[in-house]
């Protein structure tokens, strides 16, 4: 509650409609109230009514001028060591500036969603400055919300040639989900956090504390992987080998045997010095990202560290292989791409750099075969890049944390939030209403 320094609680008396105009010392007059922004009301939590205070941004001086530049593109678009990398425009953001005319008073739409909307609570319907939507942008689209998770997804999964959509959480358990009605078809109980899930042709892996799960959706197959020290939080596939990235710092690899139809201990591979947390395999090397900050690489044949990169200053919590680069994202706000010397050794040769910490890179093909970077950050968002250029294209909005983002075919992709909730996208030409 404000109180005036020399006039007491006369400003709060006056916020209620008492009092007089200037006088009784320090009062705010009917005429200094509609020239004031009220500070509530930008955060999105005014909930007085009426409201003495503006409920709309003051005009800008008639010298100001919105700075229109297009963003700023590579002359030949693409990542090459000799060439300049520069942020787009920051005026380019799509949805940054939306004017609605509401009773002859512009407001202008900012790209923040509005909290009290979230909630269901927002008293100011169009007239709110925040945004009423949980996308920006055009050209996906929202498909349908899977509800059931008690807690955060942490990995989603679409078995090759199952109609069935995997889900799994830190409520530990697995969901099922049947993919032409929606409909959740079972729910699989495995007593412990799920860290993380991949599949690989008909084998789902899920990583739990301890040991691996392995189970093959065609015949059945329900397999335990021991040998994991702590939760398993990253799994790749490469060289006919499942890399398991655990708490305690080591990458365990187990090759499956045809024979015996399971998966035996193949290595441990060991340099880390904290829990691993990310891991991909390209260009026959093996990329692991670390809580110690680092990213260790992996030659796939010898299975031995070959270079440690730590440029980032903070947990390197996801990988991504593009083309002949390598995206790394980070807590400590940056996006890095890597690319390979003439010596064969990873050197950075652009950073992004984003307003929060870094949780999931994934890279897809948009409705017209470009190349799209979903980047999810911890406030709650998604955002979409144009690569190679890093122009920001959209954003995609939730009520917590999005730590799952998964591929799907014909254009689909799956995204999993904090609050446990599975929201099904797909690209789509043009226009988009939300």
């Amino acid at each position: 509650m404000d109180f005036d320094a020399h006039g007491g609680n006369k400003r709060v008396f006056h916020r209620l409609g008492g009092g007089g105009g200037d006088g009784g010392g320090g009062g705010l007059s009917t005429a200094d109230t509609r020239q004031k922004v009220c500070n509530y009301w930008r955060a999105g939590k005014c909930n007085r009514f009426p409201c003495p205070y503006l409920h709309r941004e003051l005009p800008l001086p008639p010298a100001a001028t919105a700075n229109g530049a297009a963003a700023k593109r590579f002359a030949n678009n693409t990542w090459g060591r000799n060439n300049n990398f520069n942020n787009h425009s920051n005026n380019y953001r799509a949805g940054n500036s939306k004017n609605s005319n509401i009773n002859n008073r512009a407001v202008i739409k900012t790209d923040i969603l509005c909290r009290n909307w979230v909630q269901g609570n927002c008293m100011y319907g169009e007239k709110c400055k925040f945004l009423h939507s949980w996308t920006v942008g055009d050209g996906f689209k929202l498909l349908t919300q899977l509800e059931g998770h008690q807690k955060v997804v942490s990995g989603i999964t679409l078995p090759s040639g199952s109609d069935k959509l995997y889900s799994g959480s830190k409520d530990e358990t697995v969901r099922v989900w049947d993919c032409a009605s929606g409909q959740c078809a079972g729910v699989i109980n495995l007593g412990g956090e799920v860290g993380c899930m991949i599949s690989e042709g008909p084998w789902i892996f899920i990583g739990v504390t301890n040991f691996v799960k392995a189970w093959n959706t065609q015949t059945n197959t329900d397999l335990s992987l021991s040998g994991p020290v702590g939760q398993v939080y990253a799994m790749a596939v490469g060289n006919d080998l499942l890399f398991a990235g655990t708490q305690d710092g080591a990458i365990l690899a187990w090759k499956f045997n045809v024979t015996t139809n399971c998966f035996e201990p193949a290595a441990s591979l060991k340099g880390h010095s904290l829990a691993v947390v990310s891991l991909v395999v390209g260009a026959n090397k093996l990329y692991s990202g670390s809580m110690d900050n680092s990213i260790r690489v992996w030659n796939l044949e010898t299975l031995q560290c070959i270079q440690t990169l730590t440029e980032h200053t903070s947990v390197v919590m996801s990988l991504l292989c593009w083309d002949q680069f390598l995206l790394s994202c980070s807590l400590d706000k940056t996006i890095k791409v890597w690319f390979a010397t003439d010596s064969g050794n990873l050197e950075v040769t652009y950073t992004h750099n984003e307003e929060h910490g870094v949780l999931a890179l994934c890279g897809m093909p948009d409705s017209e075969g470009k190349p799209v970077l979903l980047c999810s950050c911890n406030d709650n968002s998604v955002r979409f890049y144009d690569l190679p250029s890093f122009a920001e294209r959209g954003k995609i909005f939730a009520k917590q944390e999005i730590r799952a983002i998964q591929l799907g075919p014909g254009g689909l992709f799956f995204t999993g939030d904090g609050t446990g909730q599975v929201r099904v996208w797909q690209w789509c030409n043009g226009p988009v209403a939300t």
